[in-house]
């Protein structure tokens, strides 16, 4: 099919994430494809990539996306080819790639870390969690499952093994967030490789019966004033943390319930440092270290004033994770989360983003139909 040089767009223009159709397709690079955008989700990084100035003025915001593949560039992967349907991420609103976001009518993609799945679109408002079948379902994942996946296999040293016959780590995982987009993916992930002995999850008990389903072994409600207590009483020594919610008020809570003596991992999904731990609650034992799916590009990123160095480690592990999981999402193994579905395409987003801003999303993906 023939590209337009010129699309539907929404950018950032000043405070606020703007509808524009006269932006730029963007180029293809060595190695990349082009893929027509069908559907695509919001998440967090894009509202804060506008409020904390991190992204360019005029830059395309928007990581997840579900598409068709129309354009392959010089030595792309012969893994793709033009007419294929699938779902991937992207770096919007990039300081180095301005030109290329999620929220729009067609978004560069490089092949190896595009989940191939056949995909038509659903006609429904909302669809309940379950295995891929469309692609509003397979745009709420990209993000979500490919932080999980890294973040035990890369980060925690969990092997890529689908259901090996013994725990690989022999000690509890605790998830704080387990009902988040990530959390559900980590919680289904880390369950699948029988990654722990336990899973233990820090959320709302009203989503117990769902995370269980998904392998978790004990739910911990966060409402509960003694949580902390209660989880160091009967887990005393958890040496593996993941903080699912990635706020300034969750990592301290992540960071209390980790091992008082055993060395431990804090794991989290946000750009955060032992800065946000109160100096009377710190532990020599514990390390925090930090998941950043945008580096799985394998060069080198800028947030705000921020560089992180190109890393091959994380891109290979990332590159990794994606061929490994992507037939057992094909199978139905991995499942989405519950999803609401705005009809009107790239003119729901800039409210769509907005929502999530104001915390509107809980426990539910927000995508738009294109």
């Amino acid at each position: 099919m023939s590209v337009p040089t010129t699309q539907k767009a929404v950018i950032i223009e000043g405070d606020k994430a703007v509808v524009k159709t006269d932006v730029s397709v963007p180029e293809l690079k060595e190695g990349t494809a082009l893929v027509k955008v069908e559907a695509v989700a919001g998440n967090p990084t894009d509202w804060k990539h506008i409020a904390y100035k991190i992204g360019p003025e005029g830059s395309i915001l928007g990581c997840d996306i579900a598409g068709t593949v129309v354009k392959l560039g010089p030595n792309a992967s012969t893994d793709l080819k033009v007419g294929d349907t699938g779902f991937g991420f992207v770096h919007g609103a990039s300081q180095t790639d301005p030109k290329n976001g999620a929220f729009a009518e067609y978004a560069r993609v490089y092949p190896p870390l595009f989940y191939k799945s056949n995909l038509t679109h659903s006609t429904a408002d909302e669809i309940s969690e379950g295995p891929v079948k469309n692609f509003e379902s397979a745009a709420s994942l990209p993000v979500s499952l490919t932080t999980a996946g890294v973040s035990l296999c890369h980060h925690l040293g969990s092997k890529m093994e689908w259901h090996p016959s013994t725990p690989q780590h022999t000690h509890p995982l605790l998830i704080w967030g387990g009902a988040t987009a990530v959390g559900q993916q980590l919680i289904q992930v880390a369950k699948h490789i029988n990654a722990y002995t336990k899973i233990v999850t820090v959320a709302s008990k009203k989503h117990e019966k769902l995370l269980k389903s998904y392998g978790a072994d004990d739910v911990f409600d966060y409402h509960d004033a003694g949580v902390i207590e209660q989880i160091k009483s009967k887990y005393p020594n958890l040496q593996h943390v993941i903080d699912a919610v990635g706020s300034e008020d969750s990592i301290p809570e992540a960071y209390k319930v980790t091992a008082d003596s055993l060395p431990a991992t804090l794991l989290e999904v946000v750009p955060m440092t032992i800065e946000s731990i109160p100096e009377e609650i710190r532990k020599d034992n514990v390390k925090i270290d930090i998941t950043l799916l945008y580096r799985a590009s394998g060069q080198e990123i800028l947030l705000g004033a921020t560089r992180f160095p190109a890393s091959p480690e994380y891109h290979e592990a990332t590159v990794k994770f994606v061929k490994f999981i992507n037939p057992h999402l094909n199978n139905g193994d991995i499942h989405h989360m519950n999803i609401k579905v705005f009809s009107n395409g790239l003119d729901d987003v800039p409210a769509l983003t907005e929502g999530i801003k104001e915390g509107k999303n809980k426990n539910v993906k927000y995508v738009a139909r294109l």
